[in-house]
């Protein structure tokens, strides 16, 4: 099973997630996608996403599990990633996201996808996710690939890449945060997940 975190307001919608489930289903059919659509508050984002895999690894003979997450998407995966065990592909992940959400405290916030659901972060969803963060060991257990693009706008690369030194990582030069050109890494992203275990 791959599963895909998408990104902060972001959804299963988003390009990215699209194009590995339409690689999925031609290349690799016998790998089963998933892509829950994650709240922007942490609380709730964690517990739901915990659930879900407490629910699969319960299940009679699940199989492997990777993940890939992108942007806050990329912490999810990292946080299940060491719970769990499972390997994760990151792709320009957010690695301290407590440092940008005061700048979101009391705005009305609205999800890229398009849902009539308007969202407001307040103080504690911010020191929910400083705790969380502080859950992750140094150095990090489980077995990461960070893709990161240094031009990417919203968040410094440099972060991403002392954050999982020691791990395997690509960092291209040029690009955004939507990782230009991502259909490149669709087949390696498969055989990192599912052809090492």
């Amino acid at each position: 099973m791959l599963i895909y975190l998408h990104g902060f307001l972001s959804s299963p919608q988003s390009f990215k997630c699209q194009l590995i489930r339409e690689r999925l289903s031609v290349d690799h059919s016998q790998i089963i996608f998933c892509a829950p659509q994650i709240s922007p508050y942490p609380a709730i984002a964690r517990q739901s996403l915990v659930n879900l895999l407490e629910g699969f690894l319960q299940a009679a003979n699940p199989g492997p599990i990777g993940l890939v997450g992108s942007s806050m998407g990329g912490f999810w995966s990292t946080y299940l990633g060491e719970r769990f065990n499972l390997p994760a592909v990151l792709v320009n992940p957010a690695v301290r996201p407590s440092r940008f959400m005061p700048a979101y405290i009391g705005q009305v916030l609205q999800p890229y996808s398009g849902e009539s659901q308007d969202y407001r972060l307040g103080g504690v969803d911010v020191d929910t996710m400083g705790r969380l963060e502080n859950e992750l060991p140094s150095p990090l257990r489980s077995r990461y690939w960070l893709l990161a693009q240094r031009g990417d706008e919203t968040l410094d690369y440099r972060d991403a890449q002392r954050f999982y030194q020691g791990q395997r990582q690509t960092i291209e030069d040029g690009g955004d945060h939507s990782f230009q050109g991502f259909v490149r890494y669709c087949d390696p992203i498969v055989e990192f997940l599912f052809n090492q275990q």
